[in-house]
């Protein structure tokens, strides 16, 4: 949860370019040309019913009300979280009770669920870790899906309690005697236990760090490995969804909207984690999000509906803002507009201390609102996100295929001052000439909705803009898409994969996914297939298309992703080790081994950073240094056949820190241990 203000009625009392497109329209001669490509073979994951969310919290008096309720529906909204961040580990359902902390008016778990209820939306609840117990959270569940039925499917076990004090900052309540991540996790399975009993089908929450973001990798004094480490290894067996948060930081609207790039790395991380710790794949909720820059303006919006698409597109299956009201914060002119420093997606009406300056009328949307609305008509409940590539970095783009045929593209112009004129070019989709065509641009008050080109379009500079296609003429009873498939075994040079048939499929052809672009590596008529001739240690992005006996050919599977191994036997072998971590620098060191049978007078070992922002600062028992990505290391010693040396470095990093995956010892692939 970040800061927020707490408006009492009494301060509350103080408040008092549209662009038409059509077919044919010509680009202005300024506007710079841009082609997006769209793979509909090219499938990543489907639109979940509560991705697109939000925060409530109870000391907004307006949490519960239809105004606010009918403004989250306009938008969208398919989840709202309560009773509100950090409060959640104060908070006491039963009572409407958080000691310590101010309660709004009007803001108990019914009044609550009125408004969910009105929204067309479900609620994510946050169970009281930090001074509540099991037994309470399971009597929360009763009266919520015994007593009054509301069904509510998803309980979050505490609120960033990470941030108890065990890693030096301590911003979330927690009472009890042990602070640690071990004991947290235990207690999770407590929790689990108890309100699982009450209600089966209920799905399960716990805290976890988000990769590349403090206190992510940090093995604090007494323990024995990170939080994340800790607590899928003990609750990840007994829960059903890892829970992250996302504040990226940022000093300009570049920096920020620039973070969007880690979002894969982040969620690879914690898929990976899930399975070699938990055993399965967990769920992944981001249940708060925001930026550093520009929250109530267009650099806000901008992130908000690049964050969105691509965390959905990536499964994780709800985002929610935070959050729906929050407060003034520093007022300044951002992107030409006053930016009032608000976490809120809508106006609380307030003003500056000294009454200098005031919030626009209470509710009133702030441009992330639009840019949500924009992502939920941009993205519904039972599309599939597909991929979608820009020739230019400051157009993002993104695709979602539609059950009844169509197609919609959103493109995202981060450029602040130029317009982009984009062709659409879809390979494979044959699409109507006209298309509906969506804006919201820097200063808007709600979406224009017009008709354009199904071929291209222009693109105001700092908007947002969805084309949704149209197919040329009707396909149905197309074949059930595959699941997804499953990687049974990976070698250097071969995966083996396998699937279920969903009928009445008659053959399946394989896709490798680059880019916008696919290669088709092979078909089958039966549930295997082995492929071959791979590169070692590198990353394969896969889909599944079935096709019936007509030639029509279904929906892809979600994406498989996997990475090769490197060779069983070589001539060397390397083992990488992180020994320390301060949540944006680590110290790690390299073990060599000279497998051959020759001595190596004088070495060179080479690799590479998987990411952009990992750099390596000094090393030591060598001579290190790095070009872009790729780190050179350097001895002029000797190492015999069948002996070893270790050398170690200082690293930095300001994301995901990801590790690398190959290794080259005076040429040669190494065996990466």
């Amino acid at each position: 949860m970040r800061p927020r203000l707490v408006v009492l009625p009494a301060l509350a009392a103080l408040v008092t370019a549209q662009v038409v497109l059509t077919a044919g329209s010509p680009a202005q001669a300024a506007d710079a040309a841009v082609t997006v490509t769209v793979n509909t073979k090219a499938g990543l994951e489907v639109v979940h019913e509560a991705a697109t969310g939000v925060n409530h919290a109870i000391w907004d008096t307006h949490l519960g009300s239809d105004a606010v309720a009918d403004l989250l529906k306009d938008a969208g909204v398919k989840a709202m979280r309560y009773p509100g961040g950090s409060y959640s580990d104060i908070y006491h359902w039963a009572d409407h009770t958080a000691p310590g902390g101010y309660v709004a008016p009007n803001t108990d778990f019914d009044t609550f669920m009125r408004g969910v209820r009105r929204a067309g939306g479900q609620a994510i609840v946050t169970a009281n870790y930090g001074t509540g117990t099991a037994e309470e959270a399971a009597a929360w569940v009763r009266y919520a899906n015994v007593e009054k039925r509301y069904g509510v499917k998803y309980w979050e076990i505490g609120n960033e309690n990470y941030g108890n004090g065990h890693y030096g900052s301590g911003w979330e309540a927690d009472h009890h005697p042990d602070k640690s991540p071990t004991y947290y996790a235990t207690l999770v399975r407590d929790y689990a236990t108890a309100m699982k009993a009450v209600d089966p089908t209920i799905k399960i929450g716990a805290v976890l760090t988000t990769p590349g973001e403090w206190p992510d990798g940090i093995t604090a004094t007494g323990d024995t490995a990170s939080w994340n480490e800790t607590v899928l290894a003990i609750a990840g067996p007994v829960v059903d969804f890892g829970i992250i948060h996302w504040y990226p930081s940022g000093d300009t609207a570049a920096q920020v909207l620039a973070k969007t790039d880690r979002v894969k790395d982040q969620i690879a991380l914690v898929r990976e984690q899930s399975r070699r710790l938990a055993g399965k794949d967990l769920g992944i909720a981001l249940t708060e999000v925001n930026t550093s820059y520009g929250r109530n303006t267009q650099p806000g919006a901008l992130f908000a509906a690049d964050a969105y698409a691509t965390m959905i597109g990536q499964g994780v299956f709800t985002v929610d803002w935070w959050n729906v009201h929050n407060g003034i914060g520093q007022v300044r002119e951002i992107a030409g507009h006053p930016d009032y420093d608000d976490f809120g997606l809508l106006s609380s009406g307030t003003c500056t201390a000294d009454g200098t300056a005031c919030e626009p009328a209470l509710n009133t949307p702030f441009a992330p609102y639009h840019a949500i609305a924009m992502t939920s008509r941009f993205a519904r409940p039972g599309d599939q996100l597909v991929a979608a590539l820009s020739s230019d970095p400051l157009v993002r783009a993104h695709a979602a295929r539609r059950p009844d045929g169509g197609l919609a593209v959103m493109m995202i112009n981060q450029d602040p001052d130029a317009a982009r004129t984009v062709s659409l070019r879809v390979p494979g989709y044959s699409a109507a000439a006209d298309a509906t065509v969506l804006k919201f641009g820097n200063g808007d008050t709600g979406i224009s909705t017009t008709t354009g080109s199904s071929s291209s379009v222009s693109l105001a500079p700092y908007s947002i803009t969805t084309v949704v296609l149209k197919p040329s003429r009707a396909v149905t009873g197309l074949p059930a898409a595959p699941a997804r498939p499953v990687l049974d075994s990976v070698t250097d040079r071969t995966a083996v994969l396998s699937w279920p048939a969903p009928p009445p499929a008659v053959k399946y052809e394989v896709h490798r996914i680059n880019g916008a672009g696919a290669d088709q590596w092979g078909e089958t008529i039966g549930t295997t297939f082995t492929a071959a001739n791979l590169q070692p240690g590198t990353e394969y992005t896969v889909n599944l298309i079935a096709r019936d006996n007509a030639g029509k050919v279904s929906w892809s599977s979600p994406p498989l992703t996997f990475t090769t191994k490197t060779p069983a036997t070589s001539s060397c072998a390397v083992t990488y080790r992180e020994t320390t971590n301060w949540g944006n620098g680590f110290v790690a060191e390299l073990e060599i081994a000279n497998t051959g049978t020759r001595p190596a007078a004088g070495w060179t070992l080479t690799y590479s950073w998987p990411t952009t922002w990992q750099q390596v600062g000094s090393g030591w028992n060598a001579t290190w240094s790095q070009t872009g990505t790729q780190v050179t290391v350097t001895n002029t010693a000797t190492l015999d056949a069948g002996a070893s040396t270790t050398v170690g470095f200082v690293g930095n990093y300001q994301g995901p820190n990801v590790h690398p995956v190959k290794y080259f010892l005076n040429g040669t692939l190494c065996t990466t241990r």
